[in-house]
């Protein structure tokens, strides 16, 4: 198959699709959706819905190309034994700041608590629902990579290059990033499929400086337009291949 080349920073990069997966992380109800979790606790998910309508065209397009496509989810059994030890800082945040487990009434009147598997916080958000032969992990830990299959997953598809979207950008984006680039993956974040609401008032934002890391040290950064540029160019390079040579007279 051949390959794309992405328009990127710090400079264009060649994509094989043949080996290349879409990551999709965490973008569930609870950080996504009105009444989830980040709503509740009064944080902005604008941005984060914002990243929706392109991260859609983009996991369309990767469809289309038959590149898989692998979504992420941040949920914990209902006892709550994979949130780690009663001194686990992962423990202690996610009970004292967002209420980890606490049962509420989900907005389409479910039963629900919040980021416990299975219920509708832990949910993709419906815009970016996976379809059959869509690969869905759940993870505990802020990186994809930390006790999940996604390394296996990844290995046995042949993935070597990631083209990652999803939330929030200096949080689960960035530290999976930096896991990927621990083994060896290509990651290209697309900057405008992800978001963080953390300093995203601030001069430099988190968002922005995930987003400068990335591109100096562990992977590229793009755009959803240039991911989908590359792939309109790659199918206009065909046609133009395949035109028959005019006879000449």
């Amino acid at each position: 198959m051949q390959p794309l080349v992405i328009d990127a920073k710090p400079q264009p990069i060649s994509i094989d699709p043949a080996h290349t997966a879409v990551l999709v992380v965490d973008m569930q109800n609870d950080f996504g959706s009105m009444g989830g979790m980040f709503d509740r606790a009064g944080i902005d998910i604008s941005g984060i819905q914002g990243a929706v309508a392109p991260t859609a065209r983009v996991i369309a397009a990767a469809r289309n190309l038959r590149m898989p496509v692998v979504y992420l989810k941040m949920g914990y059994y209902s006892d709550l034994s994979d949130l780690g030890t009663s001194d686990a800082p992962n423990r202690i945040r996610h009970l004292q700041v967002f209420g980890v487990g606490d049962s509420m009434t989900a907005p389409d009147g479910s039963k629900s608590r919040i980021l416990i598997r299975d219920t509708w916080g832990t949910n993709i958000v419906d815009d970016l629902r996976p379809e059959a032969g869509d690969v869905v992990l759940y993870k505990t830990r802020f990186s994809g990579f930390y006790e999940t299959e996604l390394d296996s997953v990844l290995n046995n598809a042949g993935i070597k290059q990631l083209i990652v979207t999803g939330c929030t950008t200096s949080v689960c984006v960035e530290l999976t990033i930096r896991d990927a680039f621990f083994r060896d993956y290509q990651c290209i974040l697309l900057a405008d499929c992800t978001s963080e609401p953390i300093a995203s008032d601030a001069p430099r934002s988190n968002h922005d400086a995930s987003i400068t890391l990335v591109q100096l040290l562990f992977g590229w950064t793009s755009t959803s337009d240039h991911f989908l540029r590359a792939i309109d160019q790659r199918v206009q390079g065909r046609l133009e291949s395949a035109a028959p040579v005019p006879e000449s007279r």
